[in-house]
């Protein structure tokens, strides 16, 4: 049986994964990649359905990286305006760029476009070894390592293991971390659909009666990637129903702001749960990403927290290297955990808190959110904390999330 000696095992070769790969580009750590699928090269012409908005906050973090010209060269668009509104309703509320003194609020992104700007920078690092594809079978922890065996019968010894991957973790349920999770009675129903109208740059948000759909914009001007919240049954029916149909369903909800709308490709949905592990971290063992939360996709903010995990776990267990000190060790991780827990909650409670506050049709409650939404949106200086967090600019950032010109070494 093949043995490798790691300092860092990763399980979980996705966005988040990688991203963490490439934190450690510059330590003497070594790192192993276990990733059960390899990602196809080659995109094709319309774009996948699961996409990112990433933040400001991410974007700085990608830079820095150099995994930017990657996702550039490939396929992306930024966003400039997002207008958000309910049906029936007169509450709205817009934000410019141009007012915050940006060039953008974000870049909208496929996720494999992503993964593969990741995986392209990785296999560079002459510190990383990338099983792919590969997987784990069992996990037996040590005093002073974790043993991987994996499905090749080779095996992984490493003195971190971190779960990268996944909402259905492997690594969080073979550790025994306990789970908070609560199903948010819906699914997300994706597609890529073609538009009369362009999308301007603008990424638009309406919730309906049934939940929020959001229009993402693609780098053609006239494909947005959708993001439709409905409860179960009504996903599978516009999952079945005929194309036309669909349409017409898509563009009526939508106020036919574009014009008529066409699905072009597939359509998939599925289920909305919030997740929230009890432990990010123990003796050995650390969980980033999905694999320690998953939250609604509402405000599109569940990529860039993992991003951010990824980027504080690095942080964290380089600086413990550099000290000389066992990177995992929960006493040492515990920095990392109380961190990015409390990260975590409180986007999982705001994105709660706004889910409450249009959930419901009654008349008051209508008045309610429309009187908040107007005065937000006029109000001077009403925006701006909506903005930052949404740029992903507040709360502890790791150094590497930070603008170039803020940031220190940790490595």
């Amino acid at each position: 049986m093949k043995m490798i000696n790691a300092d860092v095992a990763i399980v979980g070769g996705g966005m988040v994964g990688l991203t963490l790969a490439a934190s450690l580009a510059e330590t003497d750590l070594r790192v192993v990649v276990i990733e059960g699928h390899s990602p196809a090269l080659t995109l094709d012409p319309i774009p996948e359905n699961r996409v990112s908005a990433l933040s400001r906050a991410s974007e700085h973090l990608l830079r820095a990286l150099d995994v930017w010209p990657g996702i550039a060269s490939r396929r992306m668009a930024s966003y400039q305006k997002m207008h958000v509104w309910e049906q029936d309703s007169f509450a709205e509320i817009d934000f410019d760029a141009k007012a915050f003194g940006q060039q953008n609020l974000g870049h909208i992104v496929e996720n494999r476009v992503i993964q593969l700007a990741l995986l392209e920078r990785v296999q560079k690092q002459s510190n990383v070894t990338l099983l792919m594809p590969e997987q784990c079978q069992s996990m037996m922890q040590g005093e002073s390592e974790t043993w991987l065996h994996l499905a090749s019968g080779s095996g992984v010894t490493a003195k971190l293991v971190v779960g990268a991957d996944g909402a259905r973790s492997w690594v969080r349920e073979n550790a025994h971390f306990p789970l908070v999770q609560r199903d948010y009675g819906h699914h997300a129903v994706v597609a890529t659909v073609r538009t009369v109208e362009p999308h301007q740059g603008v990424a638009r948000q309406v919730f309906t009666p049934d939940g929020p759909l959001a229009f993402l914009p693609l780098s053609d001007a006239h494909l947005c990637s959708i993001v439709w919240s409905v409860p179960p049954e009504q996903a599978t029916d516009y999952i079945d129903m005929e194309a036309n149909i669909f349409n017409r369903a898509l563009t009526a909800a939508f106020d036919a702001k574009l014009g008529m709308c066409e699905v072009i490709g597939p359509r998939a949905s599925y289920p909305l749960t919030m997740r929230y592990a009890q432990c990010f971290a123990a003796e050995r063992v650390a969980l980033v990403g999905d694999a320690a939360h998953t939250i609604h996709p509402l405000a599109g903010q569940g990529v860039n927290l993992g991003m951010l995990d990824a980027a504080a776990l690095a942080q964290t267990i380089s600086l413990l290297s550099e000290q000389g000190k066992d990177i995992g060790q929960y006493a040492s991780l515990r920095r990392y955990e109380r961190w990015r827990k409390a990260e975590a909650a409180q986007m999982i409670v705001a994105m709660q808190s706004f889910r409450s506050l249009f959930d419901g049709d009654n008349p008051m409650k209508k008045l309610v959110r429309g009187l908040g939404m107007r005065a937000v949106n006029h109000l001077p200086g009403a925006k701006q904390p909506l903005m930052a967090r949404a740029l992903g600019l507040v709360g502890e950032l790791p150094e590497l999330a930070k603008p170039a010109t803020r940031r220190t070494t940790f490595s």
